[in-house]
């Protein structure tokens, strides 16, 4: 007999046979920090009961999926930038997904029209401004980054950044190249400092009073207001919520694709609605101090309290397919040297 099986023979000849249990399960690999998916994932297990199985990776998703092709164990893919996401449905390695549920919950604005990606939850690009040294109403719209009077007050992190390359995207998007690259230039010349650290790094420069403004995303406040060393930083800024002319404020996405290898398709598929429904999208959009976008959902009360704003409605695959363009812009007028 097997031994993966066990037979009791009980009086009057009845037989029972016990079958080990089949784990059911779902994999992703995330560029987000599994800790930070903790309450998402556990939230899942607890209504489906299936695993929720994460992969850490800093960087080379797109990489370590082509190397391991139709054997990569990874159904789902969570990354923070729509850059990311489309190099990986550039790359041919997701699988449309027709969902009603999906579809409900996710505006247009915020997956691919094909249905290889879609979006979670956003955050906004906006402007951190000195309490002390610049007026309510200073700084209004993107366009005004360019404007002379932010001479030697802007800080910014590199320019080649995913979260600045999808800013200048956006600003091709709603102006053209030519008077994007003027933009840019006029941005270079306003820098107090070379583009350099991240988000945060550039608040603190405007406590140690390096700089007025600087460019970052919401999401930034909410972890600096949590460390104990950060929140001097955040104390010093304010946020403003800058649009572009005739459009609204920039968003960006934290968003999930499934694989062309996905192993558990159907629990896959079950994790991606359920992570589209508004009570999961608020415990996403809590944790990492975002917005959730699905309708009836609700931002958490901090970020509430930053304020109303208008977002851009462009659909965002817009906005990645001028990627190439907005790097190749930013490299042009050397905007790191």
């Amino acid at each position: 007999m097997p031994s993966t099986l066990r037979t009791a023979v009980m009086a009057g000849g009845i037989a029972l046979i016990s079958l080990p249990a089949i784990a059911e399960e779902v994999n992703l690999y995330s560029y987000r920090q599994p800790e930070l998916l903790a309450p998402l994932t556990e939230a899942f297990t607890e209504e489906t009961g299936i695993k929720v199985n994460v992969a850490h990776l800093d960087k080379g998703m797109v990489e370590r999926l082509q190397a391991e092709g139709d054997r990569s164990p990874a159904d789902l893919v969570f990354t923070v930038d729509i850059s990311r996401l489309n190099a990986v449905v550039e790359a041919g390695l997701t699988q449309p997904v027709t969902s009603d549920v999906l579809t409900a919950n996710i505006p247009a604005a915020y997956h691919d029209p094909d249905g290889h990606w879609w979006g979670l939850t956003t955050r906004s690009r906006i402007v951190y401004a000195s309490k002390d040294r610049v007026a309510d109403g200073e700084v209004t719209t993107y366009e005004d980054l360019a404007d002379p009077k932010w001479k030697d007050r802007i800080c910014i992190r590199s320019g080649t950044n995913a979260y600045n390359v999808a800013l200048v995207s956006a600003m091709i998007h709603h102006h053209g190249e030519e008077a994007t690259k003027t933009w840019l230039e006029g941005v270079k010349a306003n820098l107090a400092r070379k583009p350099q650290g991240n988000d945060r790094a550039q608040v603190k420069a405007i406590w140690a009073g390096e700089c007025d403004i600087s460019v970052g995303n919401t999401y930034y406040m909410g972890k600096m207001l949590e460390d104990e060393e950060q929140k001097e930083w955040a104390d010093s800024v304010r946020i403003v919520f800058p649009t572009f002319e005739n459009a609204g404020a920039h968003m960006n996405i934290s968003g999930v694709a499934m694989t062309k290898a996905a192993p558990n398709k159907e629990n896959a598929l079950k994790m991606m609605e359920f992570l589209s429904s508004p009570k999961a999208q608020e415990i996403y959009a809590e944790a990492n101090y975002e917005y959730p976008v699905a309708p009836g959902s609700e931002p958490a009360e901090l970020v509430k309290s930053w304020g109303d704003f208008t977002p851009d409605d462009t659909n965002l695959m817009e906005l990645a397919k001028l990627r190439p363009q907005a790097l190749q812009l930013i490299q042009s007028v050397d905007f790191d040297g």
